[in-house]
């Protein structure tokens, strides 16, 4: 690993904003990590903040892979990943393939696959002819314990563990409305199951290889899809109509569809776009004092 830098207390600094299938971010260009060091949860709150800031499910951090220092190989890039609460997560299955976008469009890398660096991880992405792009998550686990259940609206079912890096609980339900709204996380038992909070896929199936599905992620809420997500219910979805690997699945989200395709080789590879829509100067004159900020419920 690199070692620290020196961060450098700028009063303004470069952002942009972009999603994958509505799943958003804001993205931090800091390349030799002297810009944002270890970004501090109060301004990630802030910039997701969908009234008082620029609005996102998540801040990605960018940084050249050499200067970073929070795993022992970060790749070409490093994403630096923060869900909208401030936290930290291991892996984004979204927020990946627009970081990627990003490096693309300005030029800073040419290499396919690009390696990017991720608390999972060193993950291999590769941008494709038609402009979508596809990531290789790796492989999943999953870990148990048995007898999971999920529990929302009053309702309870039971629930597959599978870690993509960041651990899923998914759940097949007849209807998506089921769960209700999603503004408070679902509840699981045995509380032992995700000492660190889970990320709850509700799923109906569509066809022998298609999904739709509804996500509750861990430190954002309710959002629009879940790369990651969307990974986790592909293996749930195979393993219990017991088909053999290679397989795809066609996976649809409140923001749009994705490809899912769980290789021989047990890796899970998420082909879906990724647009950069916005870009600006922040002023850190204009971050408040005294005053919490966080994604409201029920948004």
């Amino acid at each position: 690993m690199a070692e620290a830098r020196t961060i450098v207390a700028m009063s303004t600094f470069p952002w942009l904003k972009g999603h994958g299938t509505e799943n958003d971010f804001v993205l931090l260009p800091d390349p030799d990590g002297s810009v944002h060091g270890d970004l501090d949860p109060a301004l990630v709150r802030f910039l997701c903040d969908r009234y008082a800031g620029i609005g996102a499910d998540g801040v990605l951090r960018v940084i050249e892979g050499s200067r970073q220092t929070y795993v022992e190989d970060g790749g070409e890039w490093f994403m630096d990943y923060r869900n909208a609460d401030g936290s930290t997560a291991q892996m984004c299955g979204n927020g990946i393939r627009v970081f990627v976008r990003y490096l693309v469009d300005e030029g800073l890398t040419t290499a396919k696959p690009v390696r990017i660096g991720t608390r999972a991880g060193v993950k291999e992405v590769v941008l494709n002819d038609d402009g979508t792009i596809t990531a290789d998550l790796g492989e999943p686990a999953l870990p148990g314990p048995a007898g999971i259940v999920v529990e929302a609206d009053g309702h309870q079912w039971p629930a597959t563990h599978v870690d993509m890096g960041n651990p899923h609980a998914v759940v097949f339900v007849d209807d998506l409305r089921e769960p209700g709204p999603l503004v408070d996380p679902p509840g699981w038992s045995p509380e032992s199951a995700f000492p660190h909070g889970v990320n709850v896929e509700f799923v109906t199936r569509q066809g022998p290889h298609a999904v739709t599905m509804r996500v509750h992620e861990r430190g954002a809420g309710e959002t629009r899809s879940c790369g990651t997500g969307t990974c986790a219910v592909t293996v749930a979805s195979a393993r219990a109509a017991r088909q053999e690997r290679p397989v795809t699945y066609r996976v649809g989200v409140l923001g749009g569809e994705v490809s899912v395709t769980w290789r021989a080789d047990n890796h899970v590879e998420l082909t879906g776009p990724a647009v950069v829509h916005a870009r600006g100067e922040f002023d850190r004159a204009w971050l408040p004092s005294g005053r919490e900020f966080g994604t409201p419920p029920g948004r």
